[in-house]
This record gives structure tokens, sequence and C-alpha cells, in this order.
């Protein structure tokens, strides 16, 4: 059915973390049609979002279900096949091989039906790692939204530097950033608050995550009128977008007694960052949120500036400092032109920062109403990648051709959309599998791993 026959665009988001769901939600939300409705889909999986995760998050769709990959095709396949509201946009926020499976899968609903979605994905924050492999699997996407000029530079010189199209490569920003600016603590009001943003896999190791953990705690010793919050990103048991072996909040509790100033919280980030004054992190995305309000961010050089840590990113950001330095009273200041080039868009810049992508996505969806989308041609095919795509779809049960392969789809694979209520037996046993997956990938395996070490 052609977008233009709807009186209300539809949009679905596929998503395969709690943070990825933040940002496909979010983008749908900048790119979307004036009265657009959203259904969301969680990719069934490790870091599927628990419902304490999607509350912090606190973006609701007008639906949600959790789904395999292959139940979602079918799911779109369906709506098209039968004119039940099918959908003109979808965006994937997915890991790049579940973009390209997903991709693959949308390129076959277009050839069976001769229609398709407008299909948007792109990055939840900073690419500091695996650029060429995660861009390649992202291509063939409508839009393949780069956060910042830089990264639009780079993502069209890897297209263009292997033989792909570079035209879908559309320069926009971070969904999430705002907030107010940041306006200094008032001794009658708050105290200062210094917020270490913790990343679930940066630093991996215990000592490296032992040692930040430390110079917090020291920090607070050192300053005791000052609030000192470890903001963490997860409960143990959750996962987020990476796997997290060593929580912060177990190692704090072999640190005795903690100093009456220093605490660990969860919690909405920009809540949190309404009452930051100084933002401390190695390299998490929550940099760019803070950058953005105008905060004073420390991106630490304690354990180096490495590409393996992503705070080399920050080089030239005048961001770049030590705990030694904090604590010493040291307040970093931003480089104005660094944040131009890096998306951080403080003050009024955001407000046009999707201008481009939101008219892209409008002149896609008219070629879509009038069925003259072109078909989608990812790079990778059986043919330019016969060792690497097979098994890239075949773990999500996809055939070369996009079809699903045999016993691949859920009986109900979006039954949560089609209202129909799970049996109390089945909602159990899939809850408990789901809770004795996700605790062998975070307790059982990180073990296995250390044994192995040893």
């Amino acid at each position: 059915m052609p977008a233009s026959n709807h009186r209300t665009p539809r949009i679905a988001v596929l998503a395969d973390s709690d943070t990825r769901w933040k940002w496909g939600a979010l983008t749908a939300g900048r790119l979307a049609p004036e009265g657009a409705t959203t259904d969301g889909y969680l990719l069934r999986g490790r870091a599927t979002p628990t419902e304490r995760q999607l509350a912090e998050v606190g973006l609701r769709p007008d639906a949600l279900a959790e789904v395999p990959l292959a139940g979602f095709l079918a799911e779109l396949r369906r709506r098209h096949a039968d004119a039940a509201a099918p959908y003109d946009l979808v965006v994937l926020a997915l890991v790049g091989g579940a973009v390209q499976a997903a991709l693959h899968g949308l390129a076959r609903l277009g050839q069976d039906h001769g229609v398709r979605p407008v299909v948007v994905t792109g990055y939840v924050g900073v690419v500091y790692e695996k650029l060429a492999d995660g861009l390649l699997l992202r291509h063939g996407a409508d839009l393949v939204l780069a956060n910042s000029a830089v990264d639009a530079e780079r993502f069209r010189a890897v297209y263009e530097g292997v033989g792909a199209d570079s035209t879908a490569v559309t320069e926009a920003a971070l969904p999430f950033l705002g907030g107010a600016p940041h306006r200094p603590a008032d001794s009658g009001n708050r105290p200062y608050t210094v917020v270490f943003a913790a990343q679930p896999s940066v630093p991996a190791g215990r000592a490296d995550r032992a040692h930040l953990l430390d110079r917090l705690i020291g920090h607070a010793r050192a300053h005791p009128d000052r609030e000192v919050l470890l903001k963490l990103r997860s409960k143990p048991g959750e996962h987020t977008t990476h796997l997290e072996e060593i929580p912060y909040q177990r190692l704090a509790r072999d640190r005795g007694p903690l100093p009456e100033n220093f605490r660990l919280v969860h919690g909405n980030m920009g809540e949190v960052l309404d009452r930051t004054d100084l933002l401390v992190t190695v390299s998490s995305t929550a940099a760019l949120e803070s950058l953005h309000r105008s905060i004073p961010t420390a991106v630490l050089t304690d354990l180096g500036v490495r590409e393996a840590l992503g705070n080399h990113h920050f080089i030239g950001s005048g961001c770049l400092t030590s705990f030694d330095r904090l604590d010493e009273g040291h307040t970093p200041v931003a480089d104005p032109t660094w944040q131009d080039r890096n998306g951080v868009a403080p003050g009024t810049a955001y407000a046009s920062a999707f201008d481009t992508a939101r008219a892209r996505t409008a002149a896609l969806l008219k070629l879509a109403g009038a069925e003259e989308l072109p078909p989608i041609t990812p790079y990778y095919t059986p043919r330019t990648a016969p060792g690497y795509l097979p098994g890239l779809l075949g773990r999500h049960h996809l055939a070369p051709d996009g079809t699903p392969l045999p016993g691949a789809l859920d009986p109900a694979p979006a039954e949560g959309l089609r209202g129909r209520a799970r049996t109390a037996v089945n909602g159990a046993v899939r809850g408990a599998a789901r809770a004795a997956y996700r605790h062998g990938v975070q307790n059982v395996a990180p073990l296995v791993r250390r044994l192995g070490r040893l």
C-alpha cells in the first residue's frame, strides 16, 4: 500500500538494546512526518532491554513487541501482503550484522511485493572501531545517518573507497542531545556535583576499572564539599549494548565504608546532567550530551589515549585530562571548532541538525508512495562476499536470498502488536529461558573465560 494512501504514516523501530532503542525511537521522532505513529520491536537476544531499562530510557511507542529478526520480517511481509497498515518507514537501530540481515530480508520483501518501506539506520554514538566493517554492513539502507560532519566525511570515504554508492550517507546529529544549558551550582541551592559516566566495557579489565573507582572515591574524600556520583548503566544481570563483565557496584562493595558525599546512581542521563557541574568519563557518549549543554567535561587520560578506549576521538577537543589534574581543581574548556565538526552543536545550531535528513526522508516517502523506490542493493551479496554473507544471514535464520530458513519463524512473530495474549505457561517458560540465557552470558561465560586465562 503506498504511503500516500495512509491517513497516518506508520513507522517501525527495530532495536537490540536499551541505548539503540533510545537512538532509534528518537531518530524516528526527528524524521517522522507530522502525526505519524510508531511501533517498537525489540530484537530478541542477549541485550534485549528489561522493563526497568525501557522505563529509564523513557520512550514508549504506540505498541511494543519482542521478536526474532525473522519474526519482524514476517510481520512486515504480512502487512504488505494483506494491506494491513504496512509500514512507510523502518528504522534499524541494530548492530551491523543484524542490519545487514534485515536489509537482505527487506530487499526480498521488495522483490516479492514490488513495494517496500523507506529504511534508515546509523550509529548510537561515537564510531571509534570497526569503521569499515560496520559501515559496509549498513550499506543498502536508504539513509545511513552520520552524527557529525567528521563522520559523514569518513563514511563517504569508506563507501567510495570500495566502489559503493555513498549517496545514502546523510549528516545529522545524535538525536538525544538536548536539555537546559548548564547553570553553575549555587551554594544556597545544591552542592557542586561531579558525575562519572560509567561504560559497560570501557575499560574492560578489573585493574583498570578498580583504578577509576578508587580515584573517584579519592576525589570525593579530597573534596567533601562536592557531591560525587557514579552513574551506572545497568544493574547486575541486565545487559546493555556492550557486555559488562565487572560491574562497578560489585567493586564498590569491596571498598569498605564509602564517603558520605559519594553515591552510585541509576536513572535517565538527561536528568542526571540537569544537576551536573563536571562530567567525567573515559569515552562515553554522555560526554557529547554534556558538551552540548556546555557542562565542563573531562575525558580521562589515566589509562592512556588509545583507540581501544575510544578516548582518541576527543583529541583536539580540549577535554582530555587526568584525575590528578581534576583533584587539583582543573576544569576543562572545550574547543568550539572541534565541537562544531564533531556534532556537539551547542546553542541554537542543533535545531537545524536534522533538516537535511528530514527533507531526504520526505522525498523518499513520496517515492515509496508512488511505488518508485529503487531496490535495496547491499554491498555484500552472495557474489561479492560468498564466504562472509551466508554466515551473517544464517545467524539470524535467513537464507542467502533473504528468505527465512525452515523453522525460523516464531509461531506468533509480533503478537504483542496484534493484541494476542500469551498463555501464562508459555510466558513463564520464555521468561525463564531468557533469564537463564542472560545469566549464563553475563555471569557464567565471563567466569569460564577468566578460568581459561589462568
